[in-house]
């Protein structure tokens, strides 16, 4: 409780690893909350979980509670999943995928993503259980970092196609993007206008906390 407070002031790291995927994590209280960390950014709670709450609320809460099943791609520390459960209150199944085995069992450790009862955690690449899965979702949330990066494979033709194709009639795409250049800018711009327009609505919302990107895709057909 000490360094809860104290952290309003100054940030307090309580713990510190390496693994072979992330590279450095770290666990700080941070303005009254715990927050999980990469080198150079936030992989859970504190923005990230702004971020993506934001997402949500733009595809609506209503729409979201009767949904049956979503899937995680990129779980981290499990905010956006503790969302879901304790603030929008879903009851639905929760597929989450992660890369790392280390940041899941710090998510278990010190954010107790492990007592939530309707997830059910895959520890795989999300390129890989994409192509195997034959579930269709609700909603698929795309949130795959390593540290500032994203993974190329999550702008390629291929692999949207097939990220749409697991949509159910109705269902949403909520996928958290980082603009940090005019590179980037552009890659997000090229993403948008190409994508095909006749099953699906896209819209975008910029400058989530200064750096984030929001593409949110509907499948209408």
């Amino acid at each position: 409780m000490i360094k809860k407070i104290f952290s309003y002031l100054i940030p307090i790291k309580i713990y510190e690893t390496k693994s072979s995927l992330s590279k450095s994590i770290e666990v700080t209280w941070a303005n009254g909350e715990l927050v999980l960390d990469s080198e150079n950014a936030n992989y859970s709670y504190g923005s990230l979980q702004r971020i993506l709450r934001l997402g949500l609320k733009n595809i609506g809460y209503e729409k979201i509670v009767p949904m049956n099943h979503i899937l995680v791609l990129g779980v981290a520390g499990g905010s956006v999943i503790k969302t879901l459960v304790d603030e929008i209150k879903y009851k639905g199944k929760i597929t989450g995928v992660e890369i790392d085995p280390e940041i899941i069992n710090i998510a278990n450790t010190y954010f107790k993503l492990n007592k939530v009862k309707n997830l059910e955690i895959v520890i795989d690449d999300a390129f890989e259980f994409v192509l195997k899965t034959k579930t269709k979702y609700d909603l698929i949330i795309i949130d795959i970092f390593q540290d500032t990066t994203m993974p190329s494979f999550l702008f390629e033709t291929f692999f949207t196609n097939r990220i749409c194709s697991l949509l159910k009639s109705r269902g949403f795409i909520l996928f958290n993007t980082m603009l940090l250049n005019e590179s980037q800018n552009l890659r997000n711009k090229k993403y948008v206008s190409e994508f095909y327009k006749n099953q699906f609505k896209i819209r975008t919302i910029p400058r989530v906390e200064v750096h984030n990107e929001l593409i949110v895709i509907e499948k209408i057909a």
